[in-house]
């Protein structure tokens, strides 16, 4: 029902593009008004908080002109809003710039904010604040890495230069390199090469499983882990994912009996969705570099985190670079 419309007409307001409603055609439509409908249909804001939002001029049409509480229902009409929410919790950590020329924008994201809006964050997420910063309201992420995870995530600038960017992902044409912490392992031979196939846990939408060999599953997912340096009980691992299921990283290296240091969901639940984190205790998983040839420039594209994980007791540091 609602999403980012194409119309240039209605510009992003505090780096938040404008969401957008097709009202649908009906004969007889039971809502007298605009604001019944979004009331009924959005029920997620309440109806006084959207009746304040469009006294306020925060709901306009096509023509980007404010549409009034007693604004009628219209068949076919189009409404925009922009997202917002009003106890938003802010994450006080910040992402830099790695990289930026007219295609690609590439930035270090700290652990616990999210790539794009959703849930309890708008303004709060790496997306928005770039946008902010850059001013470019058609920046779009590429990919997705996890909240919890910190490091390097790539952006397109130009709506036109899009696909062809995404089919890199698509296609696993993108060579990308990880570092995690976890307990040291003499019991391996490395590297180690980890398949199985990996689904959503029945119990817990919100985690990941290996299937058990009963199943009959065949492997989905498949990383290659390398021990590159020891301090005492723990190791910095360099994760090489060949697919790129979700949280697969985490998966594997739990399966191996060896989870990663700081990690709350695996192999026992610490604290539920929803429920704010222990910024002392990050995950330690950094997205540390990508490399891949630009379909449109044709150029061969590297790019390494600035990022360092911390060890026990420490914390993420950046080794060069300004807050952007």
């Amino acid at each position: 029902m609602a999403h980012v419309p194409k119309n240039p007409a209605i510009a992003m307001r505090d780096g938040v593009s404008p969401s957008c409603v097709a009202l649908p055609r009906m004969k007889a439509p039971p809502w007298p008004t605009l604001l019944d409908y979004l009331a009924e249909r959005l029920a997620a804001v309440s109806r006084a908080e959207w009746q304040q939002r469009m006294e306020a001029g925060e709901v306009v049409g096509e023509d980007g002109q404010p549409l009034g509480a007693s604004h009628p229902y219209q068949n076919g009409a189009r409404a925009y809003y922009w997202r917002s929410l009003p106890d938003e919790p802010e994450i006080p950590y910040y992402e830099s710039v790695v990289f930026q020329d007219e295609y690609l924008v590439v930035a270090d994201k700290p652990h616990f904010l999210p790539v794009t809006p959703g849930g309890r964050y708008v303004q709060q997420t790496l997306l928005v604040r770039l946008k902010k910063a850059l001013g470019l309201p058609n920046l779009s992420p590429l990919h997705r890495i996890d909240r919890e995870t910190a490091g390097l995530v790539v952006f397109s600038v130009r709506p036109q230069d899009r696909d062809a960017y995404q089919r890199l992902f698509r296609e696993r044409l993108i060579a990308k390199t990880y570092e995690a912490i976890a307990p040291a392992c003499d019991r391996l031979d490395w590297p180690h090469t980890r398949r199985s196939h990996i689904l959503e846990q029945e119990d817990a939408f919100y985690k990941m499983r290996e299937a058990l060999p009963h199943e009959g599953l065949s492997d989905n997912s498949e990383t290659v882990i390398e021990a590159v340096e020891r301090r005492g009980g723990w190791a910095r691992y360099r994760l090489s994912p060949v697919t790129g299921k979700r949280h697969q990283l985490r998966v594997h290296m739990n399966a191996l009996g060896l989870p990663l240091l700081g990690d709350q969901f695996y192999p026992r639940v610490l604290r539920r969705p929803g429920e704010l984190e222990d910024y002392a205790e990050p995950l330690r998983l950094l997205a540390r570099a990508m490399a891949f040839d630009d379909p449109v420039t044709g150029q061969r594209r590297q790019f390494e985190s600035r990022l360092e994980l911390a060890w026990p007791l420490g914390r993420l540091a950046m080794k060069s670079g300004t807050e952007s």
